[in-house]
């Protein structure tokens, strides 16, 4: 496994219940704005002993959208677990990054994600 992917593992571990990221923001935390994709390919290649520690499905779209690449899970998988997170999806499948965008590492509170 990649330093990077173990990066992002370590980044998504720290994204609370009922918030979620997206690839470029993982990837601009790393100091890396233009991996978003590479973010992408880490989690769809994230080994099954980690799944219960990592929270793969915090990590959705810039337009917050679910976008899974993943042969292991689907995307009603994906906002299954969201949903049971208290993560509200609109009528056309999108979050709203306002009320449920994580802001980062070290963020004292939530007080909303800017939309992309």
């Amino acid at each position: 496994m990649s330093n990077f992917f173990e990066q992002v593992y370590e980044v998504v571990r720290k994204i609370p219940p009922g918030r979620v990221a997206s690839y470029g923001q993982i990837a601009a935390i790393l100091g890396h704005p233009r991996a978003a994709r590479t973010v992408g390919w880490a989690l769809a290649s994230l080994p099954e002993h980690l799944e219960p520690e990592v929270p793969w499905q915090r990590v959705i779209n810039s337009q917050g959208h679910i976008s899974i690449r993943n042969l292991r899970h689907s995307a009603e998988e994906q906002r299954r677990l969201l949903e049971a997170e208290g993560v509200e999806f609109d009528a056309e499948g999108r979050v709203d990054w306002r009320r449920f965008g994580w802001e980062g590492p070290g963020a004292s509170s939530h007080t909303g994600f800017p939309e992309p």
